[in-house]
């Protein structure tokens, strides 16, 4: 097999039988061409499935470099070296490509990061690498629409795991009972749906009353502690920092609506606060933001 037909066979395989969103299809397309050319260059030779199996950890290294010169900051070159794993993992598993170099390969150090909420471009990029996470297609999309449900609709780890069968096909709200068996009303974007939905059509099992919505491998509930490993992973993938968790996914859907515009006291109901204050503490309102809203909104302001 040469390194065209390899390529190909993988992306068919991310595309269509994970069938990845087309963002991380082409972020990771783009690093494992990009390799293929330097090793290409590099080797001054054609790549087959021989020389696949010869790479070695001064070839990564000398690729890193040149992408590193092309600009590549510490979480692209983070990415890349992900993107690198998935593809001699696929290698491995579907056409006996074996590869303990790689394997060995580590994550570049990255500069400390302030610690902050998820970002817009942060909160998508964990949901994009979460589809290639798991070692079954149904788990890799189990965590997507658990994350999905944290970010899209702010819901706590233990409510989004505590649904069971009766709960789904999900509707456009939610009734959530979330602490102190308080209720609350929570609206779902379709693209959380979505993800449900789809993780249910790839599901080995289907949920029924009384029974979990979102299982482990060994067919119990979904404990928190593996959603919380599941962000580890991906977060040190992708170069974020350890405030990256699944409570900042909620902390992030509170503070994006927030900058998007979004009433404090509706963000209150959605998240089940009975305090605005404590919404206050934790969509992390800034004295800048209270100013912009004051100036805009206070008829003295002008």
């Amino acid at each position: 097999m040469d390194a065209a037909a390899a390529f190909n066979s993988w992306r068919e395989q991310m595309t269509h039988g994970r069938r990845l969103s087309p963002r991380t299809v082409e972020a990771y397309t783009h690093d494992i061409g990009k390799f293929l050319g330097f090793l290409n260059e590099h080797r001054g030779e054609a790549i087959d499935d021989k020389a696949l199996a010869d790479v070695n950890a001064a070839d990564v290294r000398g690729w890193l470099a040149t992408r590193r010169q092309e600009g590549l900051g510490p979480r692209g070159v983070a990415r890349a070296v992900s993107a690198l794993r998935t593809f001699f993992i696929f290698l491995d598993k579907h056409h006996g490509i074996e590869n303990q170099s790689i394997r060995r390969v580590k994550q570049p150090k990255l500069p400390p990061s302030v610690p902050k909420p998820v970002s817009v471009p942060g909160a998508q990029a964990l949901l994009d690498e979460a589809e290639l996470s798991g070692t079954e297609p149904w788990i890799a999309a189990r965590n997507v629409a658990v994350l999905t449900l944290l970010y899209g609709a702010g819901l706590r780890i233990s409510e989004a795991l505590g649904l069971n069968g009766e709960d789904v096909p999900l509707p456009e709200t939610l009734v959530i009972t979330g602490k102190g068996n308080k209720q609350r009303i929570v609206p779902l974007l379709p693209e959380t749906r979505e993800a449900v939905d789809r993780f249910l059509g790839l599901a080995p099992y289907k949920p029924v009353r009384g029974e979990p919505l979102f299982r482990g491998a060994r067919g119990k509930r979904l404990h928190p502690r593996i959603v919380q490993a599941l962000m580890q992973n991906l977060r040190r993938a992708l170069g974020l920092p350890e405030s990256a968790t699944p409570h900042a996914l909620r902390h992030a859907f509170a503070t994006h609506l927030l900058g998007a515009g979004g009433d404090l006291r509706a963000i209150q109901e959605l998240l089940g606060h009975s305090s605005l204050s404590t919404t206050q503490r934790y969509t992390a309102v800034d004295q800048t933001h209270l100013l912009k809203v004051y100036e805009q909104a206070h008829p003295r302001a002008r």
